[in-house]
């Protein structure tokens, strides 16, 4: 059975759009977890948005935890969710857990560019706005 077509396009129908995300491959799945660049950033790398990675350091702009910074700890394809250090909450036994955060919620403040795939990236959408 096909859950999932390319030739899909978009629709105002929640569902539609829920299905699509659901049944997407990895590979589209890395471009949904993509968010904002910080202003110095998207000067430098001429760039708006880049997909969110473990080691990235993000500023939370939406929810509980507005207004805190903290590191790129785990990202998670399945739910299209990323972890950040500071976003943690203890349970009733006292284990601290932390909470999924939607990458549209945070804005990239610095990037890990431990990565030579990263770097080859950056470069290589540089070279072709020039």
């Amino acid at each position: 059975m096909k859950f999932f077509s390319k030739a899909w396009k978009s629709s105002k129908q929640p569902r539609k759009q829920h299905k699509y995300r659901y049944h997407a491959p990895l590979h589209l799945r890395q471009k949904m977890v993509s968010a904002h660049l910080a202003e110095n950033l998207i000067k430098e790398y001429k760039r708006r948005s880049m997909t969110a990675r473990k080691g990235d350091e993000v500023l939370i702009m939406r929810g509980e935890f507005k207004g805190k910074s903290g590191k790129i700890t785990d990202v998670n394809l399945k739910k299209l969710k990323i972890f950040v250090d500071v976003a943690k909450k203890k349970k009733v036994s006292g284990q601290e857990v932390q909470l999924p955060i939607d990458p549209s919620n945070v804005k990239i403040t610095k990037l890990n560019l431990d990565d030579k795939k990263r770097k080859g990236i950056l470069e290589r959408k540089l070279r072709a706005k020039v």
